[in-house]
């Protein structure tokens, strides 16, 4: 009895795992950003971390003014947690913040801050 109890066991907990991987392939990470460069951005592009390329442009505005908000909609099918975000200007020049948990983000402000990319995570 108690080996058929143990199976029993053993089983949900492999099912239920296997369903929250399911659930965590599938994730939203909707997130505002809030743009406090001092630089127009006309595009935001997210990518994971270990990955050497980008991802579409995800912003949905033309641009993002100095001291604007925009909501993300971003909806992935892998379990990553750190991300890398890119931000290009009307001229393509590209400021990137690296290692962000976007898991974690309601809203996301970047600045510059002497030089360098600097995210506020809320």
């Amino acid at each position: 009895m108690r080996k058929t109890t143990l199976v029993i066991l053993a089983s949900f907990v492999i099912l239920a795992a296997g369903l929250g991987l399911s659930a965590a392939q599938n994730k939203v990470l909707d997130f505002k950003i809030v743009n406090k460069t001092g630089v127009t951005i006309e595009k935001i592009f997210i990518s994971p971390a270990d990955v050497n390329d980008w991802e579409e442009d995800v912003m949905d505005v033309n641009v993002l003014e100095p001291g604007e908000t925009v909501e993300v909609k971003f909806s992935v099918d892998e379990t990553k947690k750190i991300w890398d975000l890119k931000v290009e200007d009307h001229e393509g020049t590209a400021i990137i913040w690296e290692n962000l948990d976007l898991s974690k983000v309601n809203v996301l402000t970047l600045k510059i801050v002497d030089g360098k990319p600097i995210a506020e995570i809320k």
